[in-house]
């Protein structure tokens, strides 16, 4: 303790603190304003230089320890050397995140070494190269960079312009040097514009037909041009005051005349340099020997000009041939449908001659028997003429549906039901060697079909299968929803959608690729002749399509085959069709009910009327729509109208029931035709109290269908 304040009273002990601690304040005030002053120096010395300064920091970041910095001092250098504002407390994988790790790796060696780095670096991000010194900020606890750095990319642009420039410079002079070493250049030259001096050398001399006593030194451009050939004279002028106005490149042929007075192809190729003001300084360049070029030129201009002229009778060559193969193709044609009708009048001929054999012989058999009093035989000889009639008619139908003509009447239908409705009948007709699975779908959509000739079709394909699997198998029917996309639709030839599908699959012996693609071809049949009429499958193609689906065959030989019927979905809603009971009794009509039959088939008329009267009802008759229309307007009693579809005199069997519906448009209507364009019949969308049916027709077919659509007693 210090002697003197040890002597010093209470009192004066507390004053001396007192004094200290003022001394202390007074003292760190000091120190403050200088430490404040010395900031504000570097401050401002910072804020003084152009170039760019700022501290970093480095820190852990998700890539690891010390994977990312922040900045966290600059001066507003910065901003003005990389273009970036506000860089304080951002991250640099926040502004450089492509190319995070090559700043790391060389701050990080400053932080880790403590060495100065002087570099120069492409900051990516701002699209600038910089040059840059780093250094560490002590103690390196602090984990602290500073750098200083500038933009110097216009520097860099500028190094790699002149380094592109005398790269091209030194080709140029390599190429000039292999030409003239190569004898691809005959000559040089060098102009002095304003002083109209040309410099030339001996090679340029000979080509020019230069006077060798005139020299090569201080040649006018009149001097030098003399022995240009008249010709040309006039474009080589324009040529040179269109370089010597605009600078740059200039390239231009002409002949010149040599010492032996003949004139020689050649190309000049220079370069007019302009002063600042745009005036022409110089004007060098080289001579390029294109005679032989030329030559190859006036040569490839007359082969062009053979080639024309031949091409002119090639054209015309070329038209016959055409005209004859276009001639060939459509004999060729010609000759393949002859060979489709000739199959299909064959196949027509075949049959319907056996058919019509059956009934002719019958006819004249009946006509015998009457005249010998023999009347027992009869019946026999009437069902084989009836039995005749319908296979003739079932031949018909088939030929139509193949073609999609035949008339359809369309309603919606349960497939499923349809399937277990032929459930007796298949299994009768396929024979108790093939076993029978039926998988129907569950929740199956309705279709808008003729299930009749669904049925046909069904059992078609049923007969079809039964035929592959001589020793016997097995033979499924499968129902089920389909919906085909834009790819399997298309590999169908069908719209995409929903489809309803029927498929029958036989485990017999498959088809080959060339058997598909005719199987459904009409009186194609792979069966014996005489065991087969090759129309089964035709007419479940032409159903299938002209119901808006498609058929199509599955098959591989050895492995059986699966032919499939696509039916659209029918979302309208609607009664199930029910199929009629075909073995119902006639109903007999209590004679109130007046009919008029149009027909102009005599002989179909007169069956009709002769049925219909048979049956109880009053019958009126007309041959042609007009003459029906005129019935129809006078009586009011009719309470049905059966007409053809197809009939002359301008009127067709749906336009006679349009009209008269349009006074009467409750009177009942039922077609009767043989052969009717599916539209005539709106494509079987028919209105309510409106029917079709088929010829040939029975009576008991036709007594059900008058008694559903009028009714009676």
């Amino acid at each position: 303790m210090n002697p003197d304040i040890a002597s010093l009273s209470r009192e004066e002990l507390q004053d001396e603190v007192v004094r200290l601690r003022a001394l202390q304040a007074s003292q760190n005030t000091i120190a403050e304003t200088e430490l404040a002053g010395s900031e504000s120096r570097r401050r401002a010395v910072f804020e003084a230089i152009d170039d760019g300064f700022c501290i970093i920091e480095f820190i852990d970041g998700p890539h690891g320890p010390l994977s990312d910095y922040v900045h966290i001092e600059s001066n507003s250098g910065y901003e003005r050397q990389t273009g970036i504002a506000d860089i304080i407390g951002k991250r640099l994988r926040e502004i450089e995140p492509d190319n995070a790790d090559v700043w790391l790796d060389i701050y990080g060696g400053v932080l880790k070494t403590g060495n100065v780095v002087r570099f120069e670096q492409e900051f990516v991000s701002i699209g600038r190269f910089i040059e840059v010194s780093a250094t560490r900020v002590e103690p390196a606890s602090l984990r602290q960079v500073s750098v200083l750095f500038r933009d110097i990319t216009e520097r860099k642009n500028a190094e790699k312009a002149l380094r592109e420039s005398e790269t091209r410079a030194r080709d140029a002079v390599q190429r000039v040097q292999l030409a003239l070493e190569a004898g691809a250049i005959i000559g040089t030259w060098f102009w002095d514009v304003p002083n109209n001096k040309f410099t030339v050398d001996e090679a340029f001399a000979i080509a020019f037909g230069i006077d060798p006593a005139l020299g090569r030194v201080g040649l006018s451009l009149q001097q030098v041009v003399e022995t240009v050939h008249p010709d040309d004279q006039a474009g080589l002028a324009a040529a040179m005051r269109e370089a010597l106005s605009r600078g740059g490149a200039y390239a231009h042929q002409y002949r010149t005349r040599r010492q032996d007075g003949k004139y020689y192809w050649l190309e000049a190729n220079g370069r007019v340099d302009l002063s600042p003001d745009g005036k022409p300084l110089s004007f060098p360049g080289v001579l390029l020997d294109i005679e032989n070029r030329r030559a190859v030129e006036a040569e490839r201009d007359r082969a062009l000009a053979a080639l024309r002229t031949l091409n002119d009778t090639l054209e015309q060559r070329v038209e016959e041939r055409t005209t004859a193969l276009l001639a060939a193709e459509e004999a060729l044609r010609q000759a393949q449908k002859m060979e489709a009708v000739g199959q299909l009048t064959g196949g027509l001929a075949h049959d319907f001659n056996n058919i019509l054999a059956g009934i002719s012989g019958s006819l004249e058999l009946m006509k015998t028997r009457l005249a010998q009093g023999r009347i027992g035989d009869i019946d026999r000889y009437l069902t084989g003429a009836q039995s005749a009639v319908k296979r003739a008619a079932a031949l018909t139908q088939r030929l139509l549906a193949f073609s999609r003509r035949q008339t359809l009447d369309p309603k919606p239908s349960d497939v499923n039901r349809v399937v277990a409705g032929m459930q007796d009948l298949i299994a009768r007709s396929v024979g108790p060697g093939v076993a029978i699975e039926t998988v129907a779908a569950g929740g199956l959509w309705t279709a808008f079909v003729d299930a009749g000739q669904l049925e046909n079709a069904l059992l078609n394909l049923c007969i079809n299968a039964r035929d592959a699997m001589p020793q016997g198998g097995k033979l499924t029917i499968e129902t089920g929803n389909r919906w085909l996309d834009e790819r399997a639709a298309a590999q169908r030839g069908l719209p995409q959608g929903q489809y309803i599908s029927l498929c029958v699959s036989d485990t017999g012996t498959g088809m080959p690729a060339d058997i598909i693609e005719r199987a459904f071809d009409p009186f194609f049949t792979t069966k014996p002749i005489g065991q087969g009429t090759g129309l089964g499958l035709s007419m479940v193609y032409g159903f299938a399509g002209q119901s808006g689906g498609a058929a199509r065959i599955y098959s591989e030989l050895g492995k059986g085959t699966m032919i499939c019927i696509y039916l659209p979905r029918h979302t309208v809603d609607g009664d199930f069709e029910d199929m009629p009971v075909e073995d119902a009794p006639v109903p007999v009509a209590s004679g109130q009910n007046l009919i008029l039959v149009v027909d102009d088939e005599p002989l179909v008329r007169m069956v009709a009327v002769e049925i219909l009267q048979d049956l109880g009802y009053s019958v009126l008759e007309a041959e042609d729509g007009p003459t029906a229309l005129k019935i129809l307007n006078t009586r009011p009693d009719i309470d049905l109208l059966i007409t053809d579809v197809g009939m002359p005199n301008g009127m067709n069997g749906r336009q006679l029931a349009d009209a008269a519906r349009v006074e009467r448009p409750d009177l009942n209507v039922l077609f009767v035709t043989g052969y009717a364009e599916n539209a005539v019949l709106n494509h079987g969308h028919l209105e309510r109290g409106m029917q079709v049916m088929t010829k040939p027709f029975v009576a008991d077919a036709l007594g059900r269908r008058v008694k559903e659509l009028i009714g009676g007693e």
